[in-house]
């Protein structure tokens, strides 16, 4: 026999760390008063090291390195593409050192630290900076996610991505290169970027769906068998949905600027795969502005159910008093003692009077339920 699936808001997430979800202006509050491009790590430590693999590959090979260190890193040769990955931004002198091995810009080094960043586009002329919010959420997890900082740093020929953890965001686009199927072998950096960029997104479509099928849920609970609790459910939802946006909008302009062909690190044989990862953006963005609006209703919902429970009780409520109204009448009526009342000494006046407190009260229900009251 089939388990039945517990409420939303009964759902309890596998114990692990939370990352919770601080402004941004006290995490900055650490870099109050220092001049630009001042290297401190804005953040939570996600990583217990730091970890740095290169791939470097061509048309006809590729060749994998886990765990280089700083002295063995290279620049690509002529007709390679060199892809680094720098997985955990607390030691500040490893990044620091990149950037100087690849001439990087202070202030980009400062945004690759400050993990607070909302994604962006800056075009330095030599190189892309861009930066993107990896979504990451636990299979067992009510909750909406986390989001990673991603880095992304496009050269001539030379593709190098900062990440806060050791997550594997990136794995299927290594597998490609390394099995050599697609075109992304026959490309450059510039369509590395796009498969970043990509596999970033397709995460977001993951991430939705899960999210739909907890609306669901808490749609059936709202419109069924609202509790205390599910206010508790419908707000935390809330909350999460306006993390996710302010994770997801501003790809928008991100990808429009990748796709204008103003960059000359970008090709033009790339721009139409640029194009369809503009278009599932939008999509995403389209879709999450849809679950907004429902979850934003579940609140009138919840309400609306609530009075309407409360309306169901006032109205039993309600008819038991009015049908206890005459029959107090009657009892206080004949309880009166007056010796000169001739019912008083009535052998059938008691009778009479539970008579008279049936008839009324069968033939108030009567009329209340020709009148649809009941």
């Amino acid at each position: 026999m089939a388990s039945k699936r517990r409420p939303f808001h009964l759902r309890k997430p596998r114990p692990r760390p939370v990352r919770k979800l601080v402004p941004a202006h006290r995490l900055m509050a650490a870099k109050s008063g220092l001049p630009p491009g001042s290297l401190i790590h804005v953040g939570d430590k996600l990583a217990d090291s730091v970890r740095i693999s290169m791939v470097t590959y061509d048309e006809s090979q590729a060749q994998f390195k886990e765990d280089v260190q700083l002295q063995d890193l290279t620049k690509p040769r002529n007709g390679e593409t060199c892809w680094i990955t720098i997985q955990g931004l607390h030691e500040v002198q490893v990044v620091e050192a990149i950037g100087s091995h690849f001439q990087l810009h202070p202030l980009v080094l400062e945004d690759i630290l400050n993990t607070t960043q909302r994604p962006k586009i800056e075009d330095l002329g030599d190189y892309l900076y861009i930066v993107l919010r990896a979504l990451h959420q636990e299979d067992d997890s009510a909750d909406i996610g986390s989001a990673e900082q991603v880095s992304v740093i496009v050269g001539p020929n030379l593709v190098l991505t900062f990440l806060e953890s050791h997550r594997a965001y990136f794995q299927g686009v290594a597998e490609r290169i390394r099995s050599g199927k697609g075109r992304i072998r026959k490309s450059g950096s510039d369509y590395l970027a796009y498969c970043l960029i990509d596999a970033v997104i397709d995460r977001y479509f993951v991430v939705l769906e899960r999210l739909a099928e907890r609306i669901e849920l808490l749609e059936d609970e709202v419109a069924t068998h609202p509790t205390p609790e599910t206010i508790q459910g419908i707000h935390k939802l809330k909350t999460g949905m306006v993390y996710l946006r302010r994770c997801v909008w501003p790809l928008r302009e991100v990808l429009s600027r990748l796709t204008s062909g103003e960059s000359p690190l970008i090709r033009q044989d790339t721009l139409p795969y640029l194009r369809d990862v503009y278009d599932h953006a939008i999509h995403v963005i389209d879709t999450m502005e849809t679950y907004r609006d429902i979850v934003s209703g579940m609140l009138d919902i919840y309400l609306s159910s609530v009075s309407n429970k409360l309306n169901e009780i006032m109205k039993v409520l309600t008819i038991i008093a009015t049908l206890f109204i005459p029959l107090t009448f009657v009892t206080s009526w004949y309880g009166m003692n007056f010796k000169t009342m001739p019912e008083l000494d009535w052998r059938w006046g008691y009778l009479m009077v539970i008579a008279i407190a049936v008839s009324v009260a069968v033939a108030m229900l009567i009329i209340f339920r020709r009148r649809g009251w009941i």
